[in-house]
């Protein structure tokens, strides 16, 4: 029942993170879109109250004119709408279900013993660390080089693709893409707890006092918000991945995990630009180019039946293989996880019959179970199941 129960903890807490996530990043792409399609005024009333852009747009059979002011109205309303929960609510959520999934299961999510023989206190340590250290490294980097953008950007590229690498030499390649972007989600829900949002609170409290508003804090928490609306693609990315054993099982997985990242990068530079009206395609081209190559590169080789024998495979000879190599997981009693993954049995021939394709395309074609092949399974063992499969699973 414990297992039951962490699945439903699992599902809830996944159910609850993509919510508040899909609230947050819709809401930075809506108010980036705004920012980007704002025109001057034309009504000098408007332009005397201090607005310094405005919109005219159309949705659900109704018309909005948003406004945005140089600094601040002069009157600010007692019904001021703030956006910081969404932020918040992705990053605690997020928090939660990296701790249920590998924290609480280093052995098995964590760590993989042929990148790195960490014990289980280390790795979750280790992992924690990319949290604080990432947030730490790059708000140092912000404020020493906030009025050189162009310098800032090369550091933070450089210290992503660092982190990235470190990561995938310390985790198992799951985990290490994952990390990758909880450190990155991290920076932007830090962000706005520790910049933007305050920054906004006191320019609400002078206004409030009746004091000049420094315009330094808006202009802050907009360099914050820009660099934010970057990571959201490569960070979305990295919490993706962990369902696609493909792109972190390579031998470089470090290298697919930051092109990857870019290609997210270009392709929401392209849709920033094309917001003002000059879009270049180039982006989107390179990202695709960028994409195509990794799909080539990390394609995987089928298992060579030839390795082995030439008599009849059948489920049982498959049976002996699961046994000592997949039922640690997909077993009704495993040993490395509460409950049998994505529920998925291997004890008898039946249940091997009944995933036959499952088992050839995990196993012998994309090589991307076991997990990490903690079991050590052999490319022997896997010509086997190619072969068992290709003859008709007998």
């Amino acid at each position: 029942m414990e297992g039951y129960f962490l699945d439903w903890a699992n599902l809830l807490m996944r159910w609850l993170h993509v919510i508040v996530a899909i609230a947050w990043i819709g809401a930075s792409f809506y108010f980036v879109w705004l920012d980007n399609h704002l025109k001057a005024p034309v009504d000098g009333e408007l332009t005397a109250k201090g607005v310094g852009g405005e919109l005219w747009a159309v949705h659900g059979g109704g018309f909005y004119n948003p406004q945005k002011y140089l600094v601040a109205p002069g009157n600010l309303p007692d019904d001021l709408h703030w956006f910081y929960w969404e932020s918040y609510s992705t990053w605690l959520s997020g928090l939660g279900l990296f701790s249920l999934l590998y924290l609480f299961n280093p052995r098995v999510f964590l760590i993989d013993p042929n990148v790195a023989n960490l014990s289980p206190e280390v790795a979750i340590v280790a992992a924690l660390a990319f949290l604080v250290v990432g947030w730490l490294v790059y708000d140092l980097l912000c404020r020493v080089l906030q009025k050189n953008e162009r310098v800032l950007a090369v550091l933070v590229v450089a210290y992503v693709v660092a982190a990235a690498w470190l990561a995938c030499h310390l985790f198992s390649g799951r985990a290490a893409f994952l990390i990758c972007g909880a450190m990155i989600a991290t920076i932007m829900s830090a962000n706005v707890f520790f910049w933007i949002i305050p920054g906004q609170r006191k320019v609400v409290a002078a206004m409030k006092a009746g004091l000049p508003v420094d315009p330094i804090h808006g202009q802050r928490g907009k360099q914050r918000s820009v660099h934010n609306t970057y990571f959201t693609l490569p960070v979305v990315f990295a919490m993706l991945s962990n369902h696609y054993p493909m792109t972190y099982s390579s031998k470089y997985n470090w290298l697919v995990l930051v092109l990857m990242m870019l290609s997210g990068v270009l392709i929401r530079q392209y849709f920033l630009q094309r917001h003002k009206g000059k879009a270049n395609p180039a982006y989107p081209a390179v990202a695709i180019l960028i994409i195509g190559a990794l799909m080539a590169w990390i394609a995987p080789s089928p298992a060579k039946t030839s390795a082995a024998s030439d008599k009849t495979i059948t489920a049982d000879d498959v049976r002996q293989i699961a046994a000592a190599r997949c039922v640690q997981c997909h077993s009704a009693k495993p040993t490395l996880m509460p409950t049998a993954a994505k529920g998925i049995m291997l004890d008898s021939v039946e249940e091997i019959r009944s995933h036959a394709q499952q088992i050839y395309q995990q196993v012998a074609v994309q090589k991307n179970m076991p997990l990490g092949n903690m079991t050590k399974i052999t490319e022997e063992e896997r010509a086997v199941i190619a072969r068992w499969f290709e003859t008709g699973a007998k």
